[in-house]
């Protein structure tokens, strides 16, 4: 449904409002996507896991994240997005919880898939929202949606100070890796309840459009315009996928130090949040493929690094770059519907990009964890970092044929969000 603002919000507002609700992201990837790297190995060599069987607990994650981001957009006709960011954090939490009652390999599998259900709604959801944001000042909107796709850095950077303190503080109790995800699910508790004060600032700032203001849109979402910039971010999912869910297994092989993981996962987590900044005005000025397409060719650079040196100041390059750029590519995707499509449109259009990028992330982990599973050990483990980096450098190739729509938005349209008259 369309909507107009009630008052003309500061620009600070509009970026402190952006900043708490970038903890759905913190909540949909940063913790209950990626925290599991950090778990991994320590849970293989306590269940005697095989790398495909714990790449497959990513893959159940992707899974349910695609069945969420299918179901989001009947979800938003009878849901507002506020409900879907709230609800979804908080039954994210309680699977994330469930984590660590169970050892067995088929219970794990459904709570990561139904935990990866509820991420999706968060993260549609989330993302919808800072778009809407983003519309009350245009010339800003890849900083607030960068601002909102940075929360997943926080979230990586709260799990890498929690997840080794809680095995730590386990060491020598069965299974002691349970104390980490209720630790986890105690936090995305927490980001719920400001994820829920937000919500409600955000409804208060906005009241519906007048009926002269929702006139039909001149362009509907269709998947064939934007093809190459879908199949480009299909391969993002694909390629980032296997390193956030092995790169830590790869270092530990490596010989790297338990302090030494904690640096570098915190320090890419820090580079995630940074990135709002150092890529608003590439999303701003390219309205195509292009920042998807350099962006993607740069993780590919990153994502091969461990695979090809162990030298520490490279690897904590790869981690850095790697930060600073793969969340960006997540709002370049964003950018790239709220350049191309009306208003009415962007929830088509974001839940699009979201369906390929879980399938993308269903075939990484498994892929990567059968090539990890062959001859070499460490070898096999570089192998699929390689297999990674070269899906990412496809997917910039194949961005690159993705044009900017015309006619995208009527004159009316454009002079509302000029005015800032389009809001959440």
């Amino acid at each position: 449904m369309p909507f107009m603002q009630a008052s003309q919000p500061k620009l600070s507002q509009l970026l402190a409002l952006a900043a708490a609700l970038s903890l759905g992201a913190a909540v949909s990837l940063g913790i209950t996507r990626f925290a599991y790297g950090l778990l991994l190995p320590t849970m293989r060599l306590d269940l005697g896991w095989s790398y495909t069987l714990a790449g497959a607990m990513n893959t159940a994650n992707a899974l349910g994240y695609l069945l969420g981001a299918l179901a989001t957009p009947w979800l938003l006709k009878r849901h507002t997005p506020v409900s879907l960011l709230v609800g979804g954090s908080l039954v994210a939490s309680v699977f994330m919880a469930g984590s660590g009652f169970f050892v067995d390999a088929p219970s794990l599998l459904a709570q990561r898939l139904l935990a990866g259900v509820a991420s999706a709604l968060v993260f549609i959801s989330g993302g919808l929202l800072a778009a809407r944001l983003g519309a009350l000042v245009p010339q800003r909107m890849g900083l607030l949606l960068g601002l909102y796709y940075g929360g997943t850095g926080l979230g990586i950077t709260l799990s890498a100070v929690l997840v080794p303190a809680m095995l730590q503080a386990a060491q020598g109790v069965p299974h002691g890796w349970a104390w980490a995800w209720w630790a986890l699910a105690a936090a995305c508790v927490a980001a719920t309840g400001v994820l829920a004060w937000v919500g409600q600032r955000l409804l208060a700032l906005t009241a519906p459009a007048p009926a002269a203001v929702q006139a039909a849109a001149p362009r509907v979402f269709a998947w064939r315009d934007f093809a190459p910039g879908l199949a480009g971010y299909t391969l993002f999912g694909v390629g980032y996928i296997g390193y956030m869910t092995f790169v830590v297994a790869l270092l530990r092989e490596q010989g790297a130090s338990a302090a030494s993981i904690t640096w570098f996962y915190a320090l890419l987590g820090v580079a995630v949040m940074a990135s709002s900044r150092i890529w608003a005005g590439l999303l701003d000025r390219y309205k195509g493929g292009q920042a998807l397409a350099i962006l993607n060719a740069l993780l590919g650079c990153a994502t091969v690094l461990p695979a090809l040196t162990a030298a520490w100041p490279l690897v904590l390059l790869s981690g850095l770059l790697f930060g600073g750029v793969f969340l960006s590519i997540v709002a370049s995707t964003t950018a790239l519907v709220r350049h191309n499509l009306p208003q009415s449109q962007w929830a088509a259009g974001i839940s699009a990009f979201t369906i390929v990028f879980a399938a993308g992330q269903i075939i990484g982990p498994t892929i990567v964890g059968w090539i990890a599973d062959g001859p070499g050990g460490l070898a096999g483990l570089q192998r699929g970092l390689i297999f990674s980096a070269l899906a990412l450098w496809l997917g910039a190739a194949v961005a690159t044929r993705q044009q900017a729509l015309e006619n995208q938005t009527s004159g009316q349209q454009r002079v509302e969000l000029n005015n800032g008259h389009d809001s959440t």
